[in-house]
C-alpha cells in the first residue's frame, strides 16, 4: 500500500516529523502489518533525503512497530496478541499508580477534561467513527496520567502505549466494546467527583480487565 497522498514535504521537514508521520500511519493501519517499507520509496514520496527516513525507521524498530532482516527487507511489524497480553497488565498497573498519584490533584478542571473526552467518545460512537472513539478513550486516560505529575511514569506509559494503540484499533474498535468503555469511564468520573478513591480505582481496574478479557477472547478465536 502506498503512503497516504500528501504533497512533497518542505526541506525543513525534520527526522521527528518523519517519525511521527510513519508512526501514525502504522498505528492507524494506513501502513498495514507486514507491509514492506523501502527507505528510497518513502523518501521520494515525502520529498526528502533517505537519511531522516532511515533514522525514523530505526526508532520505530526500537519501539517494535517495524522489523528488519539485515540487507533483505524492512516491514511493518505484525500485531502479536501474545505480546499484547504481556503489555496490557503492565499498563493497567501503571495507570492505577498514575491514578493514585493524581487523585489529590484531580480538581474540577481535570474532571471536566475527562468528561469532555468521554462525551467525545460517545459522539464518535454515534457517528460510527471507531478511530475517533479510540483516540477519545486514550485522551481520557491521559488526563489523570498528566495530573500525576510524574515525568518518568508518563514516558514509560507513552512507550508502552505505542504498541497498545495499534491493538486498540485492530481489536477493540467494535461499537459495543467502546460503549461498555464509555459507561465504565462515566462511573470512574462520578467516583472522582465524589472523591471516592477506592471506587475510582475499582472502575479503572474494571475498565482494563474488560480489555484484557476481550484480548484473550480474540486470541482464542484467532
Amino acid at each position: 500500500m502506498p503512503i497516504p497522498q500528501i504533497e512533497a514535504i518542505n526541506r525543513t521537514f525534520i527526522r521527528d516529523d518523519v517519525y511521527n508521520s510513519l508512526r501514525e500511519w502504522i498505528i492507524t493501519g494506513e501502513l498495514e502489518p507486514g507491509e514492506r517499507l523501502k527507505d528510497k520509496v518513502l523518501a521520494t514520496q515525502l520529498g526528502i533525503s533517505r537519511t531522516p527516513v532511515r533514522e525514523a525507521l530505526r526508532k520505530l524498530e526500537d519501539e517494535g512497530l517495524v522489523e528488519t532482516a539485515a540487507n533483505r527487507w524492512t516491514r511493518v511489524a505484525p500485531i502479536a496478541l501474545k505480546d499484547a497480553e504481556s503489555i496490557y497488565p503492565i499498563i493497567q498497573k501503571l495507570e492505577e499508580l498514575a491514578l493514585t498519584l493524581a487523585f489529590p490533584n484531580l480538581s474540577t478542571g481535570y474532571v471536566q477534561q475527562m468528561q469532555i473526552a468521554n462525551d467525545t467518545l460517545r459522539t464518535a460512537l454515534d457517528k460510527n467513527n471507531p478511530q475517533a472513539a479510540v483516540q477519545a478513550d486514550a485522551a481520557l486516560h491521559q488526563v489523570f496520567i498528566d495530573a500525576a505529575n510524574n515525568s518518568e511514569l508518563s514516558v514509560l506509559l507513552a512507550q508502552l502505549k505505542t504498541k497498545y494503540q495499534r491493538i486498540e484499533l485492530a481489536y477493540f474498535s467494535q461499537a459495543d466494546l467502546l460503549l461498555v468503555s464509555f459507561k465504565e469511564h462515566q462511573e470512574l468520573i462520578l467516583a472522582i467527583k465524589a472523591r471516592n478513591f477506592e471506587l475510582a480505582n475499582q472502575m479503572l481496574t474494571r475498565n482494563w480487565q474488560a480489555s484484557i478479557n476481550q484480548l484473550r477472547t480474540s486470541g482464542e478465536q484467532a
